[in-house]
């Protein structure tokens, strides 16, 4: 799914490799780390997990913005005045909290206090999301949409403001874990940032893709040497080159995958597991809430995906039977985003037009037609409100369902995989009926 824009900055040429060669050696010893939590990776004979300061931590997660009616990804809550953002995340991360999320995914460019500040105010970790310039970025002053990661002086660019990202979050208490990327794999076979079917992968993509998977991981070694308190992950578009990633990448800690499949993630973790043998984090993952061949709001198919999904990877944790190496997810999304239809127009407009076509949302799915509705993947729809300049949340049935399952901790040593499957099968009545008391019971 498309996100923010990234641009990145960057020093001029001249000095480059000197510059990035300082912040390598840059010493560890000028500042303390006691604050930091110490975030591990454990592994063993019943699959893996995470843990934190010595606690098993599984994440609950939420891909979080903020983008109000009538903007778009230019629009920074981070510029507003300080009083307007707490009142923001007041709102946003109460109803987040409510929700038993314990994590969400922000990306670089939002400043260090912030994150820190939804973490000792609310009790919320943030996975930060460096972008690998999928979006393009900068070079010799000029900006590149599609950027070439088997360019020298684009590898060094991009290395530079990864480096500077880890020296500006990496003593911030809060951050959970590094993630690198947003499906840049998709954005070497596709020519514009707009979601859409993917095309055919050609036999140039596979070098496109070598270099891009070489520099994750030339990546990685580097953070690994500035912050040993944290795990690295990378989000991957699916399962695609995921032999690649194992030729190339010998450092990865957690392997994160945005995967919209539907109601099933079918081989996913089977794979991950023959493939590379490391932790599997749900990046992205979700159902709109609209049916395009309807044409309606059709909460009733979001709530039941997400169901069916975190049911898989609660069944797929640590301990409880099957691969055991799910730590989590991080739903897709929040709040709709009206801009996603199109980024530069009708931003006060909720565009129902479908943009690509899935087969695994079987609800609205019709063959020769489109059926994924970009802005309408928020558990939370919004509304404008002039009263008081922020936009009013209103909860789907997908956030009551999500609440409830929350509430659940797959890694509770009192809990089994036959648990787990009565608990969500409490929740999945054919009929809805019991989705439905549930959504009715949290807004009366």
């Amino acid at each position: 799914m498309r996100s923010e824009y990234n641009k990145l900055t960057h020093p001029g040429v001249k000095g480059l490799a000197i510059s990035l060669i300082f912040m390598l050696g840059f010493s560890l010893s000028h500042c303390t780390s006691d604050q930091v939590a110490y975030v591990k990776v454990v592994s063993d004979s019943t699959g893996h997990k995470l843990t934190v300061d010595g606690t098993d931590y599984f994440v609950h997660g939420m891909n979080w913005d903020y983008f109000p009616i009538g903007t778009n990804y230019r629009y920074s809550l981070w510029d507003q005045p300080d009083e307007f953002i707490k009142s923001v995340l007041k709102e946003e991360m109460t109803a987040l909290q409510a929700m038993g999320v314990n994590t969400i995914r922000q990306y670089a460019g939002v400043p260090p206090r912030w994150v820190e500040y939804i973490h000792e105010t609310y009790g919320i970790f943030t996975i930060l999301n460096h972008l690998f310039a999928r979006y393009g970025m900068d070079v010799n002053d000029t900006w590149v949409a599609n950027v070439d990661y088997g360019d020298p002086l684009t590898r060094e660019l991009i290395l530079s403001d990864v480096v500077s990202v880890i020296e500006q979050f990496r003593y911030v208490p809060g951050v959970l874990m590094w993630l690198l990327g947003n499906e840049n794999n998709y954005g070497l076979i596709w020519e514009s940032a707009e979601t859409g079917d993917m095309p055919e992968v050609g036999e140039n993509h596979h070098q496109k893709a070598r270099d891009l998977y070489s520099l994750f991981n030339e990546a990685i070694r580097i953070i690994h040497i500035r912050d040993n308190h944290r795990p690295v992950a990378i989000a991957n578009g699916d399962l695609q080159f995921i032999d690649l990633i194992d030729e190339e990448i010998e450092n990865l800690d957690v392997f994160g995958t945005n995967s919209y499949r539907g109601a099933s993630f079918e081989d996913l973790f089977q794979v991950v597991n023959d493939k590379l043998n490391i932790p599997l984090l749900l990046t992205e993952f979700g159902a709109d809430a609209f049916n395009a061949r309807e044409q309606r709001e059709d909460q009733d198919s979001q709530a039941l995906i997400l169901l069916e999904n975190w049911q898989e990877i609660y069944k797929q944790a640590h301990g409880n039977g099957d691969i055991g190496n799910a730590i989590g997810g991080l739903t897709f999304q929040f709040t709709d985003g009206w801009w996603k239809a199109g980024p530069d127009d009708k931003l006060d407009f909720h565009d129902s037009t479908a943009s690509w076509s899935n087969g695994g949302y079987s609800s609205d799915f019709a063959p020769g037609q489109n059926n994924m509705n970009e802005e309408w993947f928020g558990v939370c729809g919004r509304e404008a409100s002039e009263s008081t300049g922020r936009d009013i949340l209103r909860p789907r049935l997908a956030y009551h369902v999500l609440r409830k399952i929350h509430s659940l901790d797959p890694l509770s040593p009192a809990l089994g995989s036959s648990d787990i499957q009565k608990y969500f099968s409490t929740l999945a009545q054919a009929n809805l009926d019991s989705l439905k008391s549930i959504y009715e019971f949290y807004n009366n």
